[in-house]
């Protein structure tokens, strides 16, 4: 079973549910021993009314038993049938046999035969308690007197169901006041423990925790005179005398320590790989692609987060890149063994191709990739296809991509980075062969939950890949726990929920949250000044944006951004709020994505002929209210469009993270801008000062748009502030040393586990 924390009771609570359960213990005692007295006396007063009857009866019951058998009927019937919780009598003669019986009683007679035998053998009379036709009956065998010990036998039946009735009931009754009396101690004992004890403590731990942050100058009332309170006065004067101290330096560095920048990171970079010192990236994509175009080469930057994220990694730290060589000119610019440094313009780190046929790349990547497991991990109401010969060759391409680190390895050492779902078996591989490589994994979407995970027919064999690294990482918590989650469901492992870690063939992996960010802005040799504003007047004056107010949004057109349902919400806005139209503008980047695959062609027609339908019924001769750009757009451009835009929209209908959302904010530095972010990504959970909607409300999402455009400049840029400032801590740099450090901190094949025994290393 997985051990999860659950919330401690107060000591207070803790001693009246003690108390409570001795009260209720004691006194459910004692109710159950007066029960069963009064019981006892009245079972005794039935049977002394039994015995009665009986006399009453007897001298019938002799003369009865001096005739023949259907005379001696006729002679007692009168007197057979029972009257008030009396069910009757039966006689029987001398030899135990039945004379005689009442109406009530004959359906059981049976059942006194035994009692009527003992009372005759013996010449006393005879008790029992019986169960008999579904009631609870009382029984009195007295013997007749005759020439002989005994003539024969007088029974009296007695109906006592009603005892049984009589205790629940007083039971009953016991229990409401023992219910009574145990909630009123409670509550005089958790009151009176609380106001005498806990509360003065409460008190000195809030103030103890006010006086970390603020300028306390007194212990809190309500404390004890004496030690305690003179204690609690000389540590205010040394906290505030220590705050007075460090405060300057404090400022000083403050924000050095928390903005990371890429020679923080180099240094830090170096410390973490330790022995090892090679850093190797594995992915699909490339983060530089060069196409032909005009008969030359010419380099591209794909579009992604992916690429986005840790190509600053790289630049910094440098080491090796490995990736599928994609462009089509890809050949021409690589050395034979597929090598090339980049940046091409200045090269800070090595970038090696990994060659796949257009049949592997359709199965591998289109296939099994995008249409298996992307809209698995997403849920956004596509139908996930997985075919096994998608299958094989995913399998294939996972061996040619491990195959390429270990080449690059050779017999040194390194950390390894494999990156997202298009290569969850690379981990297990590498371990196999290498027991000593540190590897990460690092995960860029969703993790769905694990009854949609086991849809995926190799589920088993995807999680068996992934749990090869020592360290698998998502996005999110919540992505995490549905992970160990789906291992728990899936496979035979041992879960570690105190330290979220699975271990699993030898190896042991963690499992932790790290939320990517981004690059800033002024690193990426982007326009500024002068250069920005004439760029962006000239995109103003090339798409006819005129003066609007404009909102941006940059995404690859795939149907997990709710590029149709930003549409609808623009259309909306208008059809609410006509003030707006002409003034309004919403321009789509979109970036063309996995247009092999029919789904992706399909969808991008939808949001076209919806993009055109809306503007078709806005639209004015130098206005349009959306603008879709679809093409692959360069850094300068979406960077000359954030900085335009005084909104970003991110409408995700399931993302891991979503840059674009950080990417907005980082342009956005010491400006107001608004930004409108789904909840339904990743970034929701660290921008909490954008405005958050669900896509899906169509109507909650148009009055999110006008909120933007209204918001006072006051509020606009308070809320930029706030967000400037978590996306300028938590950027791609501090991402990148947190996962090292976790990583580095792994144990090594080998080492000792906590309960003393060792891992296994191969």
């Amino acid at each position: 079973m997985n051990n999860q924390a659950r919330p401690k009771l107060s000591r207070s609570l803790r001693l009246g549910l003690f108390i409570a359960a001795v009260i209720g213990l004691v006194t459910g005692l004692f109710a159950w021993y007066q029960v069963q007295s009064e019981r006892k006396i009245d079972l005794e007063d039935v049977t002394r009314r039994a015995h009665v009857l009986a006399q009453q009866l007897s001298d019938r019951a002799l003369l009865a038993l001096s005739l023949p058998d259907t005379q001696a009927r006729q002679t007692l019937r009168p007197r057979l049938e029972g009257y008030q919780r009396l069910l009757g009598y039966a006689v029987f003669r001398a030899d135990g046999r039945l004379l005689a019986a009442g109406k009530a009683v004959s359906e059981f007679t049976d059942k006194l035969d035994d009692p009527a035998r003992q009372a005759l053998q013996s010449g006393k009379e005879v008790t029992q308690l019986l169960r008999a036709a579904g009631m609870h009956v009382h029984v009195l065998v007295k013997p007749l007197p005759g020439t002989e010990p005994a003539t024969g036998a007088l029974a009296v039946v007695h109906d006592v169901t009603f005892l049984d009735d009589r205790a629940v009931a007083r039971l009953a009754q016991f229990g409401f006041w023992v219910l009574i009396i145990t909630l009123l101690a409670v509550a005089l004992v958790v009151g009176s423990t609380w106001l005498a004890y806990e509360r003065p403590l409460h008190k000195l731990a809030d103030w103890m925790r006010r006086l970390r942050t603020e300028n306390v100058a007194e212990a809190p009332p309500g404390l004890p005179s004496g030690r305690l309170r003179s204690e609690s006065d000389r540590l205010a004067a040394s906290f505030r005398a220590a705050r007075s101290t460090g405060r300057a330096l404090s400022e000083a560095t403050m924000h050095a320590e928390q903005v990371w920048t890429p020679e923080r990171l180099r240094a830090h970079g170096l410390a973490a790989l330790g022995e090892a010192r090679q850093l190797i990236v594995v992915s699909n994509r490339e983060p530089y692609m060069h196409q032909w175009r005009d008969g030359k080469p010419r380099v591209i930057v794909p579009a992604g987060g992916l690429v986005t994220a840790l190509d600053p990694v790289l630049q910094a730290c440098g080491g090796v890149w490995i990736a599928h060589g994609a462009g089509d000119a890809d050949r021409a610019t690589a050395d034979p063994a597929g090598r090339l440094t980049v940046p091409p313009d200045d090269a800070r780190y090595t970038l090696k191709r990994v060659w796949l046929t257009r049949e592997e790349e359709q199965g591998y990547y289109y296939g099994f990739s995008n249409e298996g497991l992307w809209p698995l991990c997403h849920l956004a109401h596509e139908r996930p296809v997985f075919r096994a010969g998608d299958w094989g060759h995913y399998r294939n391409a996972n061996r040619r991509f491990a195959d390429a680190v270990l080449d690059e390895v050779g017999t040194g050492q390194a950390v390894v980075l494999v990156q997202d779902y298009q290569l969850a078996l690379v981990p297990r591989l590498l371990k196999e062969a290498r027991p000593d490589l540190r590897v990460g994994l690092f995960w860029h979407i969703p993790w769905p939950n694990p009854e949609a995970f086991r849809i995926c027919p190799q589920g088993a064999e995807i999680l068996d890949g992934m749990l090869g690294a020592d360290l698998v990482g998502f996005h999110l918590q919540q992505y995490g726990n549905n992970f160990l989650d789906t291992v728990d469901r899936v496979l035979e492992s041992r879960l570690d929920w105190d330290h979220f870690a699975v271990e699993l063939r030898g190896n042991r992996s963690l499992v932790r949250p790290f939320p990517i960010s981004v690059q800033p802005w002024a690193e990426r040799h982007v326009p500024e000044g002068e250069d920005l504003a004439r760029q962006i007047a000239e995109l103003r004056e090339q798409h006819q944006l005129g003066d609007a107010f404009v909102a941006v949004g940059v995404d690859r057109v795939d149907y997990t951004k709710g590029l149709p349902e930003r549409f609808r919400a623009v259309a909306r806005l208008l059809e609410k709020y006509p003030q707006y139209r002409g003034r309004f503008t919403h321009v789509a980047l979109g970036a063309p994505s996995r247009t092999h695959i029919p789904r992706y062609r399909e969808h991008l027609d939808r949001i076209e002929a919806l993009a055109d339908e809306i503007n078709w019924k806005y639209q004015t001769d130098s206005w349009k209210p959306i603008r879709f750009l679809v093409a692959h757009h360069d850094a300068k451009t979406v960077h000359a469009f954030l900085r335009m835009a005084p909104m970003g929209i991110v409408s995700s209908l399931h993302d891991g993270m979503n840059l674009v959302a950080k990417e907005y904010v980082a342009a956005q530095a010491g400006g107001d801008g608004v930004l409108v972010l789904s909840e339904f990504a990743g970034a929701a959970r660290e921008l909490a000062d954008a405005l958050i909607v669900n896509p899906y409300d169509i109507e909650q999402f148009a009055e999110a748009l006008r909120a933007g455009i209204e918001m006072d400049a006051a509020e606009r840029r308070a809320r930029m502030q706030r967000l400037s400032r978590q996306v300028e801590e938590h950027n791609i740099y501090r991402w990148a040393a947190n996962f090292l450090t976790e990583l580095a901190a792994t144990r090594a094949p080998g080492a000792e586990t906590a309960d003393g025994n060792k891992t296994a290393t191969a």
